[in-house]
């Protein structure tokens, strides 16, 4: 459900200790069981008085773990923003919901989707920053973690305004708990400002904190490899190749490595917590904390559900464009997990059973789960991956002048797929053949429409998709823009007045 009424994002300031409370007793009372995945078990107990909701190391975990639930609800959209939007996914059947009206480019101001994704990055914004300010004044005695807590909420924080600039651009940029007036005078910050004030200090600030691994139950939080990878991708965001190398190599030296095999990335009977694991937003089944995913990107067929264990209807999102499936080499082994075979699968006994007439005849299988539940899938949302940070060190080696070195960072991706490595690439092809291989790699993970404007390659690839110009962030919610009501300090991205 999405929530249309902006101004509770101030209001939410003054009251969100009160509604933190609430939100977090009722989950707990649903859960008749511990979770085995990680912190999104972590509730609170005993929370009777707001007056001392930040005072214990308990507290304020508490209030990290309210975070992470509102990061699981935007995630769950997120392939609308990064995968949906440019060439490896399309929407071939119905055209009346936001991400058929994403993939064509006519997305509105007034669509519901771009009110809760500017409402669920405040949200967690505000949350953490008045994490930050009662944080602050904690005594160490009494707050042991305090440190650890300080640069997790900064970690998320950066996240949060990283994925808010790449999507809208310029956005308000608030480090402070705000009153409902100080809101009202919040402009919208220049994107090179938020890069500079806050994403880049945040995650400085996080990498030198966090520790290098968690173990039992906080395994799912961020840690410094997280932090340094996140970085990397900011500075290869920003063109500053230099530093983005000199991040990512770091990333290199911290123990990560791909798994042998590419398809167990995506067997959720196996541990989603392995080497090649850096970060991701953590779901669990059965407990009120899983995703819509499995039952989002799954064709609309029952055969196919009721033969993959899933509970529920497809609703054929994300499917793969020919384009993408025309890319991958015969011998690629991501081939089958990546795309199924197109109009239909094989089920038992490797009988070929075809897809109904109406229904997408493309699909992706990175999210394919038994689940019990309609829309309650507990499969991880990759973030980032450590086949996502040899890509990008490779990008920025190559950008550096580096070619031959980056060629053993993409061929090193290339191997784990049994496709043969690349050798004596101009700079030019090299370039090329990396993009191509974040997309054989890392589709449908996110990364493809952020990979294109970064590059500046949108336009030039999408204009025959509906594209124009302007089209490379998303419009700000109009009803923001109507709430402000201040076209100099809160105008409308260019195109969508």
């Amino acid at each position: 459900m999405y929530p249309f009424k902006i101004i509770s994002l101030f209001e939410e300031i003054l009251v969100m200790k009160k509604l933190f409370i609430i939100r977090m007793v009722a989950i707990a009372s649903s859960l008749m069981m511990s979770c085995s995945k990680d912190f999104i078990d972590l509730l609170p107990t005993s929370s009777v008085s707001v007056d001392v909701v930040y005072k214990t190391d308990k507290d304020f975990l508490d209030a990290l773990t309210a975070t992470y639930n509102t990061l699981q609800q935007q995630y769950q959209n997120f392939y609308i923003f990064g995968d949906i939007r440019g060439d490896d996914s399309w929407q071939s059947i119905y055209k009346n919901n936001s991400w058929s009206y994403s993939d064509a480019f006519v997305i509105r101001s007034s669509d519901p989707l771009m009110h809760s994704t500017w409402q669920n990055y405040y949200q967690a914004i505000f949350r953490i920053n008045t994490i930050l300010s009662k944080i602050e004044a904690a005594d160490v005695s009494g707050v042991p973690n305090k440190a650890r807590y300080v640069a997790e909420a900064k970690f998320l924080r950066a996240l949060s305004y990283f994925d808010l600039v790449r999507i809208f651009g310029p956005v308000p940029m608030v480090t402070s708990p705000l009153s409902i007036e100080e809101g009202y005078k919040v402009g919208r910050e220049k994107v090179n400002t938020i890069y500079e004030k806050v994403i880049i200090p945040d995650l400085m600030a996080a990498e030198n904190v966090l520790p290098l691994n968690f173990s039992g139950k906080d395994v799912g939080r961020p840690t410094k490899g997280a932090a340094k990878s996140l970085l990397g991708k900011v500075y290869l965001t920003l063109n500053d190749f230099a530093k983005a190398e000199t991040k990512l190599q770091e990333v290199t030296t911290m123990n990560y490595a791909l798994l042998p095999n590419y398809k167990d990335l995506f067997d959720y009977t196996k541990n989603e917590h392995h080497s090649e694991y850096i970060f991701d937003i953590e779901y669990e089944e059965g407990i009120g904390e899983g995703n819509r995913l499995t039952n989002a990107f799954a064709p609309n067929s029952q055969p196919f559900t009721k033969y993959y264990g899933i509970g529920g209807n497809g609703d054929e999102q994300n499917s793969p464009s020919q384009a993408l499936i025309n890319l991958f080499d015969a011998k690629d082994r991501r081939k089958d997990i990546t795309v199924g075979v197109t109009g239909g699968f094989y089920g038992a006994d490797s009988v070929f059973i075809k897809l109904p007439a109406n229904t997408n005849q493309t699909y992706t299988k990175k999210y394919l789960v038994p689940v019990v539940a309609a829309n309650d899938s507990r499969a991880n949302w990759k973030v980032i991956r450590y086949a996502d940070v040899l890509l990008m060190y490779a990008e920025a080696l190559n950008e550096n002048g580096k070619t031959s070195e980056a060629l053993i960072q993409l061929n090193k991706v290339r191997t784990r797929a049994g496709l043969a490595g690349y050798a004596g690439l101009t700079k030019e092809d090299a370039r090329e053949k990396i993009a191509t291989e974040r997309r054989l790699e890392l589709s449908f993970e996110g990364h493809r429409w952020f990979d294109l404007v970064r590059t500046g390659q949108a336009f030039n690839v999408m204009k025959n998709s509906g594209m124009l110009p302007y089209m490379t962030v998303f419009p700000v919610p109009l009803s923001q823009i109507q709430l402000i009501n201040n076209n100099e300090s809160y105008p409308q991205n260019e195109g969508y007045d």
